[in-house]
């Protein structure tokens, strides 16, 4: 894998929204925490553009992502926010352009889209925070040690042991840490750019505000596409707004149930991407190990940039 550049003191980073739109006093308390991480953001008045649902045409938010790839001035690229639009893009852009650059598009939510095209073309990606109710809000909206840690320190993360992670199903496991958020993950199967997990991967998996059987179908429909059986392992965010009306069934139940009869360790809870409190940083593409027992734990052990 093409490890991505590391962030340091003084870089620029290009604000970008590759989906929907966004409210636009989200900026300037993003600019703020990024200028207090030591980071200048930047853009243009294209990031404000509007089509219905999404951040402006499609042809639009290609051309920032690739003006922000070319700009050598410009060290990576921080997503404004999810929601949805991140797919018409795919077909849009250039591989080469973002291979040459090694520029870190930050972002979780719709935008695993985009994470899944970097991880197709041999480079690690960021599920992190994101500027819209993240980065705006300072570190109430994310976890700053593992943003620096991952994107600043070239080294990789060690063990990362988030006060409500648990087990599900206990071992240990070895491979290259996958996934993003359920729900672009299943959207995206049957196209060419859909996932493709290694062999032993970590799969790790989040989502947001779905009720228990919605979560239960898309992993069924993951489960049939033969993606969860090249999993070794398997980490569960948070789950947010999963647990259904009144409490029952609740998400962590039904997910316990469903990976009953999987084959490797099983943690639950993991903070990134939607989460209830500060969403910390996950590098994709690197390798990785799950300790799934007492005291649970996700291992990082290979940097996603240099």
């Amino acid at each position: 894998m093409i490890k991505l550049r590391r962030l340091a003191p003084g870089d620029r980073v290009a604000l970008v929204a590759p989906a929907s739109p966004f409210a636009p006093e989200e900026v300037e308390g993003g600019v703020a925490e990024l200028q207090r991480l030591g980071l200048e953001a930047v853009y243009d008045d294209s990031l404000f553009a509007r089509d219905r649902f999404v951040a402006g045409l499609a042809e639009g938010r290609a051309q920032a992502i690739h003006r922000a790839w070319a700009d050598p001035s410009i060290a990576a690229l921080v997503c404004m926010r999810g929601g949805y639009g991140s797919a018409q893009v795919l077909p849009l852009l250039n591989p080469v352009l973002m291979r040459e650059s090694r520029k870190a598009l930050i972002g979780y939510s719709d935008i695993t889209a985009l994470l899944a095209y970097y991880l197709q073309h041999g480079l690690t990606a960021i599920h992190g925070p994101m500027i819209d109710k993240r980065m705006s809000k300072g570190t109430d909206g994310y976890d700053e040690a593992s943003f620096r840690h991952v994107m600043m320190s070239g080294e990789p993360a060690g063990e990362m042991r988030p006060a409500q992670l648990e087990t599900l199903r206990s071992g240990e496991a070895s491979g290259v840490l996958a996934g993003g958020t359920l729900t672009q993950m299943v959207a995206l199967l049957g196209t060419p750019w859909a996932v493709n997990v290694p062999e032993g991967c970590i799969l790790f998996l989040e989502d947001v505000g779905e009720r228990p059987y919605r979560i239960h179908r898309m992993l069924t429909q993951l489960d049939q596409s033969g993606m969860l059986a090249r999993a070794g392992a398997v980490v569960f965010g948070e789950f947010p707004g999963c647990d259904e009306p009144g409490g029952e069934p609740a998400i962590r139940d039904v997910l316990r149930d469903f990976t009953a009869k999987f084959g490797g360790p099983v943690l639950f809870g993991f903070p990134s991407g939607h989460s209830s409190g500060p969403t910390w940083t996950l590098p994709l593409g690197v390798s990785a190990r799950v300790l799934a027992g007492k005291s649970p734990a996700l291992v990082i052990t290979e940097a996603a940039v240099s």
